[in-house]
């Protein structure tokens, strides 16, 4: 067993792999939550597919990449919150308008633009690419969204249960939108290499989603969240060393399997709760 877990471990790409992997679990799950609370969870999935245009035009000018990626997936938030605001269409029909218009303006631009950008591995991730750099990279984004959720929670957490009541108290409502949106953004960056902008929205909704059944406040959802993050991303690496197979559908797919743990136990739970009362 401990030559199981160790043996991967010999090989820096799976170093890298592990620790890039874990921050994003963490990081995915402590922003993902206020999504699913919020009850917008297909956001992140919109953001992550509304990034190809910016990542394209930023490639073609040979500006950074991940720079064009975060202006486009904040324009396609602010897009979404302008039609929500100032029309009668629904956010769900808001959110496949931008979605499919933002991922077919990337999918033409990559094409009419001639890019060299390797399409596939930003659509379904190449973890095992990682370096050192990307390592810093994905713990420096970690630390700032998760300093940034630590010095704003109680905010962040009126808004997202009461939004007209913090506007009434005078919360700046719409800097607390483009808050959570930027990190909401970032952590689709720092994701990217670990599972693709596909597959992004597996470690955005699932560990989350998984804690949602086993706890109640919102702090024990992103503690429980995070773990679950964490080791979904752990245990998919390995199946994928092992099996050799890609990593970020093992990742989303162990996700999944826990979130049938959790629901298992919830089910179990309330079975146990009606019997004692």
């Amino acid at each position: 067993m401990v030559h199981f877990l160790l043996e991967p471990l010999h090989y820096e790409f799976m170093r890298n792999a592990l620790l890039v992997g874990i921050l994003v679990g963490v990081l995915c799950a402590v922003v993902g939550t206020y999504l699913i609370v919020q009850r917008i969870s297909l956001l992140g999935d919109v953001m992550a597919h509304s990034v190809m245009p910016g990542l394209s035009i930023a490639f073609f000018l040979k500006a950074n990449i991940l720079v064009g990626a975060f202006i486009s997936g904040l324009v396609s938030a602010f897009v979404i919150a302008w039609i929500r605001s100032q029309t009668r269409v629904k956010v769900d029909a808001a959110m496949a308008l931008v979605f499919s218009s933002f991922f077919a303006l990337g999918v033409l631009l990559f094409s009419l633009l001639d890019n060299r950008l390797d399409l596939n591995s930003f659509l379904f991730g190449d973890i095992l690419s990682v370096t050192g750099a990307d390592v810093v990279r994905t713990g420096v984004i970690t630390a700032f969204v998760l300093l940034l959720v630590k010095g704003f929670y109680k905010e962040l957490l009126f808004y997202t249960f009461d939004r007209l009541g913090a506007q009434a108290i005078g919360l700046p409502v719409t800097w607390i939108y483009l808050g959570l949106m930027s990190a909401v953004a970032l952590t689709i960056i720092a994701s990217m290499q670990t599972v693709g902008v596909v597959l992004v929205i597996a470690l955005l909704v699932g560990p989350g989603t998984t804690a949602y059944l086993l706890v109640q406040e919102l702090y024990q959802m992103m503690i429980w969240g995070a773990a679950i993050g964490a080791g979904a991303s752990v245990i998919g690496l390995y199946i994928s060393y092992y099996l050799n197979v890609p990593s970020g559908p093992c990742i989303a797919l162990v996700s999944f399997g826990l979130f049938l743990v959790g629901l298992a136990i919830n089910l179990v739970r309330g079975i146990w709760l009606k019997r004692q009362g």
